[in-house]
């Protein structure tokens, strides 16, 4: 007798011509418990769903399963979209004029109390110039971001997906603004090598704070006095002639590690202190933008209280992250949506290859069945004795059908 059917990996083609998604709920209730949870933990999460829509109590496992079963799925979809990019040619993407590119890392605490650096790279349009106390300020616009847990090298070749999606290839200029970590000038190299480095500016007062320090000792009045002339001239004269005066300074101090080894920093990266040039440019020359994206993106979700996340969920919460901070679910969630209705049929076309079982006892005249390939699933047409009829209670319930079809993918948000 032939082995019974594996009940759980069951595959109907009407779920798909429903765009029903795996999962107790209906779609529109399956989006919005992830999206819920994307914002804030599942817990609290599940709760408003329940009350918004008053249904009966969401568990917490579920609001975890589900929003962590999407992010991965979201994760896929771009490494897909990564390996696309670089087997061919990436589609024409607009090219925008000025574009200013950040990267930082936030760390983010792992079971068994470890820490790990979540990588976040933010792509945006350099805005208005805005006066504040006097000073003509650069605000950075049309901020996007994508973030992950893992190497320098994984890390370039992932973020491919977002750097080609905002046409950073194609921008007329670039500006990259970051502090000094070698791996973030990897970065640049591997993306833009020809962008405008600018180490960011709070970054080189706070060596030159260091400098200050070995003399006047840290937080002292003495310190934020001397401080204050060197600050000025680096914004307005660059770091040319104020490192050659430090320099003369510091040769007539005692000795210090401290103080010797802040000025090789600053002079290692003396082309990326031409605050001057930089300003008279249009550019910015703070990296804000990336610190504020580390706090919402990353550490508001992620490193609340009590929270330990286990290596293989960051991923899928920074995916989620990036798509609910920048404003683009409405690209995103149809994809994910797409992902997760196809992993049953895939399992499904898995289970049907397989060699038949020990127990199994195969019948010579029929032939195994062929898969079909996705176009033809996912557009075959079903008996009309399977589907609901034009007056089905179905049809007329307001949570039961798909929030999204196929044919009306949002365009994509800058």
């Amino acid at each position: 007798m032939a082995s019974a059917p594996n009940v759980a990996q069951a595959f109907s083609p009407l779920d798909e011509e429903l765009q029903l998604l795996p999962g107790r709920l209906s779609p529109t209730l399956h989006e919005g418990l992830v999206r819920l949870s994307s914002w804030m933990p599942f817990a609290p999460a599940a709760r408003l769903l329940a009350d918004f829509m008053h249904l009966p109590e969401i568990p917490e496992s579920l609001a975890r399963r589900y929003t962590e079963t999407a992010g991965a799925a979201y994760v896929q979809v771009q490494t897909e979209r990564v390996t696309q990019i670089e087997r061919q040619a990436p589609l024409e993407t607009e090219a925008p004029e000025r574009l200013v590119l950040e990267a930082d890392g936030a760390m983010v605490p792992l079971v068994g109390g470890k820490w790990a650096e979540a990588k976040t790279l933010i792509l945006g349009t350099v805005g208005e110039p805005l006066t504040v106390d006097g000073e003509v300020h650069w605000p950075v616009r049309a901020l996007s971001s994508f973030s992950r847990l893992c190497d320098n090298k994984q890390f370039e070749r992932l973020s491919l997906v977002e750097t080609q999606r905002r046409g950073l290839e194609r921008a007329a200029q670039v500006a990259a603004i970051a502090d000094g970590a070698e791996w973030i000038q990897g970065l640049i190299d591997y993306h833009r090598p020809d962008a405008l480095r600018i180490l960011d500016f709070a970054h080189a007062t706070e060596y030159l704070s260091k400098l200050g320090a070995s003399v006047h000792g840290e937080q002292t009045p003495a310190l934020q006095q001397w401080l204050a002339e060197p600050c000025r001239r680096l914004k307005a004269e660059g770091g040319q002639r104020l490192l050659t005066d430090l320099h003369a300074w510091s040769d007539g101090q005692p000795q210090s590690d401290v103080r010797r080894e802040a000025l090789a920093y600053l002079d290692k990266r003396l082309p990326q202190l031409a605050y001057a040039e930089f300003r008279a440019q249009g550019w910015p020359i703070g990296s804000g933008a990336v610190e504020s994206a580390n706090k919402l993106v990353v550490e508001a979700r992620l490193k609340g209280s009590g929270m330990h996340w286990a290596a293989a969920h960051v991923d899928p919460m920074l995916a989620l992250r990036n798509v609910v901070c920048s404003d683009r679910w409405d690209e995103a969630w149809p994809q994910v949506a797409q992902r997760l209705r196809h992993a049953p049929r895939q399992r499904h076309l898995k289970t049907q290859a397989r060699p038949p079982g020990p127990t199994a006892t195969p019948i010579a005249s029929q032939s195994p069945p062929t898969p079909l390939p996705l176009a033809t699933v996912a557009t075959a047409s079903t008996p009309s004795a399977q589907r609901p009829a034009s007056d089905h209670p179905w049809r007329k319930f307001r949570f039961g059908r798909a929030l999204y079809q196929p044919a009306s993918v949002a365009k994509p948000k800058s």
